[in-house]
């Protein structure tokens, strides 16, 4: 998928994602603060990733990442926009391609967030209450 916006270009190009980026972006969050970047780098070599990027210079400004088998499950994570990018529509834009994906679009999803409930909700995300299994440390 590759979309263009204004600006702004969303790709799921894995090649044209910056991992150091995506690892320091993840790392400012408070989901993920704790996440090393070998894991980060894992994750995203195993999941369906959007990248945002600036038009004219390439640079990264947005992340996310998706789980799914591509038919009925999708696990929306790891969206995030660079700081200084903030305001712009960017989370907007970005919320938007992941949820019209078609790997994501027919799927039922889930998206776990402690903020912008806002932004999710105006892509069809409803607040449920559900079961979460977090594995024991080694």
């Amino acid at each position: 998928m590759h979309a263009e916006f204004g600006e702004h270009i969303v790709s799921t190009d894995q090649r044209m994602l910056d991992l150091d980026f995506a690892c320091a972006a993840l790392n400012r969050t408070y989901w993920a603060q704790e996440r090393p970047e070998e894991l980060i780098r894992k994750s995203i070599a195993k999941s369906l990733c959007f990248g945002v990027y600036e038009k004219n210079s390439g640079k990264q400004v947005g992340f996310a990442r998706v789980v799914t088998d591509e038919a009925t499950f999708a696990w929306v994570c790891d969206v995030v926009i660079d700081e200084g990018s903030r305001g712009k529509g960017l989370g907007k834009l970005l919320m938007s391609c992941v949820s019209e994906h078609p790997f994501v679009k027919g799927c039922n999803s889930i998206l776990g967030t402690r903020d912008a409930h806002g932004l999710y909700e105006k892509y069809g995300w409803k607040k449920t209450e559900m079961m979460r299994r977090i594995p024991s440390p080694p």
